[in-house]
C-alpha cells in the first residue's frame, strides 16, 4: 500500500477547511464527489480527480462548518455548523433538503446509518447523541451517554462532550466518542446503552468502524494514539502510535487493510492494519490536518483509490492510494 500526492488546492476556502466527506456515485451520476466544510461557513463540493469546484451548497450557515457525512446513496449529504443547525442539502444542484435543530448545544461529528434511514449526530455539551429518521427528517430519539463509574469531570467541567459518532457496517452498533476520552457503545436496534470502551484518555475526535468487520472499531484521540477495538467484545485489540501531536481525524480504506489519519503535527500517516505500522508520512499540509477521508468505491472509470485531506492551510491534497 501506498500514496502518492495527486493534486493540492490552495486556498480552496477562505478560512480554516475542518471538514471532508465523499458523496459516493449515483445513478444519474457517474463518480464520487468531494465535500469539503470551512470556518468561513461555506461547503464546497469538487471533483473527484482535478479537484475542479463545481458547487457550494448548504448555505445559510451563521458559524464555521465542523463535519460533513454524505448519504450512503450518494444524492444527499449533512453539514454541521457551530450555530448548533445541521443542513441536508442534494449534493448535485446545492438544493436545501432539511434543516435540523439540535438544543441544547452545538453538534459535533454525524454520520448517516449504513442503510440511510437516519442520522446521527454528536451532541456536544447536550451529553447525548442525537438520531433523525432520513424520510420526513423528525426525531427519532436522543440516547444520554452516561459516565463510566469512578470517571473523572470532561475538562469543559460540563460533564460529558461528546465529538464524535460512528454507526458500524450492519448498523446494529452505535459508538459516540467524548472529549473526557470514553466511548460508549449502543446496541442501535435496541437503542440500548451497552458499555463503555476505555483507553484514551484525552478527548475521542473521530472514529470509523471497519468497512469489512461491523466489531471492528478505529479511534482517533489528543493523547496522539490510534486505538482498534471489538467494540461489541468490549476489548482494546490493538494500537498504533507515531504522531507527534493530538490525532484530528481517521478513516479506513474501502478494502479494510489501512488506516489514514491526520494530526495536529502537520501530516498525514498511512498504517497497515495488520502490521500495525505506520508505513508512510505525507507533509502536504502547513498546518493541522482536520479531516481525512477515502473515496468510496464504485461509479463508471475508477481505477484507483483516492485518499483527500484538509487542513487549516485552507488546502485541499488528493493522494492517489494503491
Amino acid at each position: 500500500m501506498k500514496l502518492a500526492g495527486l493534486k493540492s488546492v490552495d486556498a480552496a476556502h477562505e478560512e480554516s477547511i475542518w471538514a471532508a466527506a465523499w458523496a459516493p456515485a449515483t445513478d444519474h451520476r457517474p463518480t464520487a464527489l468531494l465535500l469539503t466544510g470551512a470556518l468561513d461557513e461555506t461547503v464546497r463540493v469538487w471533483r473527484p480527480d482535478d479537484l475542479a469546484s463545481v458547487g457550494t451548497p448548504a448555505r445559510g450557515h451563521a458559524l464555521g462548518v465542523v463535519s460533513l457525512a454524505a448519504h450512503p446513496a450518494g444524492a444527499l449529504a449533512a453539514a454541521v455548523s457551530l450555530d448548533s443547525y445541521i443542513r441536508v442539502f442534494d449534493v448535485d444542484s446545492g438544493a436545501a433538503v432539511a434543516t435540523l435543530e439540535a438544543p441544547p448545544s452545538e453538534v459535533w461529528g454525524v454520520q448517516f446509518h449504513p442503510k440511510g434511514n437516519a442520522l446521527a449526530a454528536a451532541g456536544g455539551g447536550s451529553g447525548s447523541v442525537k438520531l433523525w429518521d432520513t424520510e420526513k427528517w423528525q426525531p427519532i430519539t436522543s440516547l444520554a451517554v452516561p459516565r463510566p463509574e469512578g470517571a473523572r469531570p470532561d475538562k469543559t467541567g460540563s460533564g460529558k462532550f461528546v465529538l464524535s459518532v460512528a454507526w458500524s457496517l450492519d448498523g446494529k452498533l452505535l459508538a459516540c466518542g467524548s472529549m473526557d476520552g470514553t466511548i460508549a457503545v449502543y446496541d442501535a436496534v435496541r437503542m440500548k446503552f451497552l458499555h463503555h470502551l476505555e483507553g484514551h484518555h484525552m478527548p475521542v475526535r473521530s472514529m470509523v468502524f471497519s468497512p469489512v468487520d461491523p466489531h471492528v472499531l478505529f479511534t482517533a484521540s489528543d493523547d496522539c494514539h490510534i486505538h482498534i477495538y471489538d467494540a461489541k467484545e468490549k476489548s482494546l485489540i490493538g494500537a498504533m502510535s507515531g504522531h507527534a501531536s493530538w490525532v484530528l481525524s481517521i478513516d479506513v480504506s474501502p478494502d479494510g487493510m489501512a488506516v489514514a489519519s491526520g494530526s495536529s503535527d502537520r501530516t498525514v500517516r498511512l498504517w497497515d492494519i495488520n502490521t500495525r505500522a505506520s508505513v508512510q508520512t505525507m507533509s502536504n499540509h502547513s498546518d493541522q490536518v482536520w479531516a481525512v477521508a477515502f473515496r468510496p468505491p464504485g461509479g463508471t472509470g475508477v481505477r484507483a483509490g483516492r485518499l483527500a485531506s484538509v487542513s487549516d492551510d485552507k488546502t485541499i491534497s488528493l493522494y492517489d492510494y494503491s
